[in-house]
């Protein structure tokens, strides 16, 4: 079976998403278009030559409904035979994306494939494919009766099973912030980056969300933002310790990567970054819903015949901090390898962007430290996760 490559990988800066924020006045097709055309650009390849573009996004709804990959390329004035496809999972649809493509190569479908993900968080509401109607059903409900929680819930309860105070998680987040800080004002991010132009010619080309100056102290004087008096009964184990500055922000943000088989890489003269060492995804427990990265990880390490000590670079969505902190806690890892950029913390969490962009980051990352194997996971709704083994070339 063949090898998948990675040969480059790019994102866009991370916008606030909200009215007003960075990248808010873009459609999140134009946005996905410039991103992906900054790809091609880099790697100087034929874009009628890739076979597929596989696109991550949550909420294909309103102005992502339409196939917002294909949307994209068509978007960017590319070849019309390309065909594009949309997959969703969660808030690993684009980690999805690219095992999917890495998948497709090895199998021998694929020679040449773009992996993407975009969200664009202020124009098209978290939520808004609901329809305000009912996700989960009679038999759903019935079985974890009453009903499964919110994502804010399911933090406070990782927070309360692996013993997560409230000062933990605010270092955490601080630290989140310092980190991406010390990275961009370095110019460490510079490779990940592509300039976004927005509609009326400003030129976005850094991340809106970081912080500069976050403390723990000043994190510490923010409310609980999930505290619910039902929730209280339920669990009564939970503290409410999970706020909005130790959970992830909402955000506008693309990511894009290209992928090729052995063959075409030496046929094209192109040079990968990276080639794939191994992929699981696993559901768990969906009233936890946030621990399914721990199983992930011990699955792929043992399909990959890798230690977690033998990982060079984790990459764990920041979700919330309870997230990583338990993680780490469970399997004792590291925690100088854990987020060593910073993570969506800092840096948000477009949701159908995040996986193709801890992709970027962790590449990046990797490069810079001369560091063999990166490790990436993340939590999705519903319990499920998706983890990467990647080693740098």
């Amino acid at each position: 079976m063949d090898d998948a490559l990675i040969i480059d990988a790019v994102r866009s800066p991370m916008g606030r998403g909200r009215a007003g924020g960075a990248l808010s006045s873009v459609h999140a097709v134009e946005l996905l278009a410039q991103t992906v055309s900054a790809l091609l650009e880099r790697t100087g390849v034929d874009p009628g030559a890739v076979d597929d573009v596989i696109t991550g996004c949550v909420s294909q709804a309103g102005e992502q409904a339409g196939g917002v990959g294909r949307m994209a390329w068509l978007a960017a004035g590319l070849p019309e035979h390309v065909p594009a496809v949309t997959v969703e999972r969660k808030c690993g649809s684009s980690q999805q994306a690219v095992h999917f493509g890495a998948q497709g190569i090895m199998s021998g479908a694929y020679d040449l494939v773009v992996v993407c993900g975009v969200e664009s968080m202020s124009r098209v509401p978290m939520g808004s494919a609901r329809l305000g109607a009912d996700p989960h059903g009679p038999g759903v409900r019935r079985r974890y009766e009453p009903g499964l929680v919110s994502q804010g819930v399911s933090a406070e309860l990782v927070a309360a099973r692996w013993k997560l105070t409230r000062e933990q998680q605010d270092e955490y987040a601080a630290r989140s912030h310092a980190l991406a800080a010390e990275v961009a004002d370095t110019g460490r991010s510079a490779g990940e980056l592509v300039p976004i132009t927005t509609p009326d010619g400003a030129v976005v080309d850094a991340d809106e969300t970081i912080r500069r100056g976050t403390s723990a102290e000043r994190l510490g004087g923010l409310s609980p933002a999930f505290a619910d008096d039902d929730a209280a009964r339920r669990f009564p184990q939970i503290s409410w310790s999970v706020t909005a500055g130790n959970s992830s922000q909402i955000t506008d943000g693309a990511a894009a990567l290209l992928l090729a088989s052995p063959a075409a890489a030496e046929r094209l003269g192109l040079r990968p970054r990276a080639r794939f060492a191994g992929f699981s995804v696993v559901g768990d427990d969906p009233l936890l819903m946030l621990t399914a990265p721990i199983p992930a990880t011990r699955r792929v390490l043992a399909r990959s015949g890798l230690r977690l000590d033998e990982i060079d670079h984790y990459e764990v969505n920041e979700a919330f901090a309870s997230v990583p902190l338990a993680w780490q806690a469970e399997l004792d890892a590291d925690p100088a390898r854990l987020n060593p950029r910073g993570g969506a913390i800092a840096l948000g969490h477009p949701l159908g962007a995040s996986g193709a962009r801890l992709m970027t980051t962790m590449l990046a990352s990797l490069e810079s430290t001369g560091g063999r194997y990166g490790l990436q996971t993340m939590c999705e709704a519903g319990g499920m996760a998706n983890a990467t083994i990647v080693e740098r070339l």
